[in-house]
């Protein structure tokens, strides 16, 4: 059972988007302060917010594996031995074995312990700018998709610490005030539902630099001869669900 306090550090993280990682001992040989079932929460830095799972000598291994485990946004398993356990089973701290990243214990106790190392994180969020039919059908569409949906009037977005993605289908609207949100804003994926050669015209207009364009996806979605708003908006979904998934982890 987690204890109160994570409890509530954990509500409180989950309301302001905040990723964290619960740390759980799951398993010990020999002496050592944790035992099985102890946990902490990690945040995104490698601080212990909540929690405790043994001595500093082991606080940076599960503090590396932590951030890894956010950044990556897949579960590590991690087992931290001796010295002298790892001499004997010729394995080096760092590397990677039989699906567990391995780290050394520096503790006087010479004890070993494994622990698994999981992933909160915040929904991504959607951020659709237009009230066009291309924004009208991607939001209905992306619901079952797990995304946060949020369709906001006007002005800045606030800052996000979570992965956001933000598409502007705001068909001649204000366009040029949504692209300038949309690269104001940090966002992961921009995509623009216009032309290429309507872009291009938009762009010279921006006053942003070639890296900052370069981050904005237009035509948006891939390229699958969409010509319906429904159809569109499934390629951009399916474009904004690649970019997502490039960069996890392959195993």
């Amino acid at each position: 059972m987690i204890p109160d306090t994570l409890n509530t550090a954990t509500r409180r993280l989950a309301s302001a988007r905040t990723p964290y990682a619960i740390a759980t001992v799951i398993r010990t040989v020999g002496a050592t302060a944790a035992k099985p079932g102890a946990r902490a929460l990690i945040l995104a830095d490698g601080t212990i917010s909540e929690g405790w799972i043994g001595g500093g000598c082991v606080h940076g291994a599960v503090a590396r594996a932590a951030q890894s485990a956010i950044a990556e946004g897949t579960p590590r398993l991690i087992s931290i031995q001796p010295d002298e356990d790892l001499t004997a089973q010729g394995l080096t701290p760092g590397q990677t074995h039989q699906g567990r990243d391995i780290a050394r214990n520096g503790c006087p106790s010479k004890g070993a312990m494994e622990v698994f190392v999981e992933p909160v994180l915040p929904r991504p969020e959607l951020v659709i700018l237009g009230a066009s039919p291309v924004a009208l059908a991607l939001a209905t569409l992306a619901q079952p998709f797990g995304f946060d949906i949020t369709t906001p009037d006007s002005g800045p977005l606030p800052t996000a610490n979570h992965a956001r993605m933000v598409v502007i289908a705001t068909q001649g609207a204000g366009d040029l005030d949504a692209l300038r949100t949309a690269l104001a804003s940090e966002a992961d994926y921009i995509g623009f539902v216009a032309s290429r050669r309507k872009f291009a015209t938009l762009a010279a207009r921006l006053d942003a630099t070639p890296e900052a364009l370069a981050r904005i996806q237009s035509p948006a979605g891939l390229a699958i001869n969409a010509v319906t708003p429904e159809e569109i908006a499934l390629s951009i979904l399916a474009q904004i669900v690649q970019h997502r998934r490039q960069g996890q982890r392959q195993t």
